[in-house]
């Protein structure tokens, strides 16, 4: 499944789904996935919080078929849901979807270009979008929405 087929799952999305697992809500669920595409185009910047004799670890495990634990907290976000960015949750979805447009014209003009993962360290597009595809599919299996 290409990550364009896999993200057209959040039109599924109601805002008032209730996740299966964990304290996000709908929206921030879709902000927390607009968060990590600002991210991989270099709109927003953030820190590596692995440590280095690790990152290899955590680049197989990123490069490999197993699923993102439930529960798991990035560090560059921590346990406490952030404030809301966008007014609505019609304006989170339209956001997403205006970025994850970026996100491939954006690897389409750069493709050489890397940006950091806070788990994952420097990330290449093919990297960014197995994360992309590993993430979306963590989040959108949290709210039912693929199957």
């Amino acid at each position: 499944m290409t990550l364009h087929e896999l993200a057209q799952h959040i039109d599924k999305l109601q805002a008032d789904t209730q996740p299966r697992w964990g304290k996000m809500t709908a929206q921030h669920m879709v902000e927390h996935l607009t968060s990590t595409l600002l991210l991989a185009t270099g709109k927003n910047d953030v820190k590596v919080y692995t440590p280095q004799n690790q990152l290899a670890q955590m680049r197989a495990f990123l490069m490999s078929d197993k699923p993102i634990p439930r529960g798991v907290v990035s560090p560059a976000v921590g346990s406490e849901l952030p404030k809301l960015r966008n007014e609505s949750f019609e304006a989170a979805v339209s956001e997403f979807k205006a970025e994850l447009s970026d996100f491939v014209a954006y690897y389409e003009a750069n493709p050489e270009a890397v940006h950091i993962n806070p788990a994952f360290g420097e990330l290449s597009f093919p990297e960014w979008e197995q994360f992309m595809k590993k993430h979306f599919t963590h989040h959108f299996e949290q709210f039912g929405l693929l199957g």
